[in-house]
C-alpha cells in the first residue's frame, strides 16, 4: 500500500512541477547559432530584467526627464522609431542616424551603425551620455536613481544592494534587451515545418530571390551577417557620415555600416543608417537601379541587382513573412504598469 502511495505522490509531484515549470527568461531557438553574449558574467534574473525594463521606459535617464530609451525604440515597431529619419533627443535635438532595431542582441558582438560599442553591457551608455540624445552623465543618472525610493527597492530586488551604481544600471538595461528575442514570424513557422503553415506562391518566389540576391549579407536565421558593408548609398552631403571609418580610421572602412537585421522590417521603416528610404519599395529600387559606385562597395553589389517589378513584389511578400506579431505585441516587452 505504501509503495502505491509513494508512486502516486511522485506522479503528482511531477505533474505539478510540469504545470508550474517557470517560463525561461530568454528564448534560445534550437536551430540558431550559439549566442555571442556571455551570460555567466551577467546571469539573467527576473528581478534584474524587471529593473532594466523599468529603466528602459523611464525618462529619468535623460537630463531633462523627457526622453527615455523607448522614445526612440518602440516595442510595436521592433524597438525603433518610425516617425522621422534621424533620432530626436532632448529639446528635440536631431541626431545623426536612424535608430536601429533592438532585437536578438544576444547574437551581436558589436553595436551601433558603426560598431563603436563592442559589448551590450555598456551599449546604453552611448545614448545616455550623447548630447544629442539623453545628454546625461552616467554619474548624474545614478544620483537620480539613488534618490528614488522606488529604485532603491528595485535595485535591492535585483542585486541585493539598494544603492544604484553605473555598472548595475547598465547591466539591468542589458538584461532587459537580451530578452528581446524575435523568432516566431511566419518564416520561422515554415522553417519549423509547423502544421498548416507554408509560404504562398509569391512568398516562395520571393524567398528564392532572397537566397540568390540578399542572403550573403542578410544571413538566415538572424537575417544579418553582423558585418560592416558599403551597400552603395551615395553619401549625404550634409551628414558626411563615413560609417565604420570614423571608428577604425581606416580608409578601407569608408562608408561601411553594420548590416541590419531584416526581421520585422515591414514595420521598422524608415530604412538605412540615415533613414533616407521610407518604404521597402524604395529600398529595392536602390538595389536594382541606384547603387553608388565607390572603392569600398561590397563585392556583391558591383552591379545593380536585376529585379523586375514582379520580382520586387515577390521579395516584399517574403520580407513580410519576417514580421513577428507575437513579439511586437508581447506584453512582457511593453511599458510596465505602475
Amino acid at each position: 500500500m505504501m509503495r502505491y502511495l509513494f508512486i502516486s505522490f511522485c506522479l503528482i509531484a511531477v505533474l505539478v512541477a510540469f504545470r508550474f515549470k517557470p517560463e525561461p527568461l530568454i528564448t534560445i531557438p534550437h536551430n540558431w547559432p550559439k549566442p555571442s553574449y556571455n551570460f555567466k558574467k551577467n546571469p539573467l534574473n527576473k528581478n534584474t530584467i524587471a529593473l532594466g525594463r523599468q529603466l528602459f521606459y523611464d525618462p529619468v535617464l535623460s537630463r531633462n526627464d523627457q526622453i527615455s530609451c523607448a522614445s526612440c525604440h518602440l516595442n510595436a515597431t521592433s524597438f525603433t522609431h518610425i516617425d522621422h529619419a534621424l533620432s530626436h533627443g532632448i529639446e528635440d535635438r536631431i541626431g545623426t542616424r536612424n535608430s536601429p532595431v533592438l532585437i536578438n542582441l544576444a547574437w551581436s558582438t558589436s553595436f551601433m551603425w558603426d560598431g563603436s560599442v563592442n559589448h551590450l553591457d555598456v551599449q546604453a551608455l552611448a545614448p545616455i551620455e550623447n548630447p544629442l540624445e539623453m545628454d546625461l552623465k552616467i554619474a548624474d543618472a545614478v544620483n537620480k536613481l539613488k534618490s528614488s525610493k522606488k529604485y532603491r527597492a528595485l535595485f535591492y530586488d535585483a542585486f541585493r544592494d539598494s544603492t544604484a551604481t553605473g555598472e548595475h544600471t547598465l547591466k539591468a538595461l542589458s538584461q532587459f534587451m537580451l530578452t528581446l528575442v524575435s523568432n516566431n514570424a511566419k518564416y520561422d513557422k515554415v522553417m519549423r515545418k509547423e502544421k498548416g503553415v507554408s509560404f504562398n506562391e509569391n512568398e516562395q518566389k520571393g524567398y528564392e530571390l532572397f537566397k540568390i540576391n540578399c542572403a550573403s549579407c542578410h544571413t538566415e536565421p538572424l537575417f544579418t551577417s553582423g558585418k560592416f558593408e558599403n551597400n552603395g548609398l551615395e553619401p549625404d552631403s550634409l551628414l558626411k557620415d563615413m560609417g565604420r571609418m570614423g571608428i577604425t580610421k581606416k580608409s578601407a572602412d569608408s562608408l561601411k555600416f553594420k548590416v541590419p537585421t531584416l526581421r520585422n522590417c515591414e514595420l521598422s521603416y524608415p530604412y538605412m543608417h540615415d533613414g533616407r528610404y521610407k518604404s521597402l519599395q524604395m529600398v529595392l529600387f536602390h538595389y536594382s537601379s541606384g547603387i553608388h559606385q565607390s572603392k569600398t562597395l561590397a563585392k556583391q553589389l558591383t552591379e545593380n541587382i536585376p529585379l523586375t517589378e514582379q520580382d520586387k513584389r515577390d521579395l516584399i511578400a517574403f520580407l513580410k513573412t519576417l514580421t513577428d506579431r507575437d513579439f511586437l505585441k508581447n506584453p512582457k516587452f511593453a511599458y510596465p504598469k505602475p
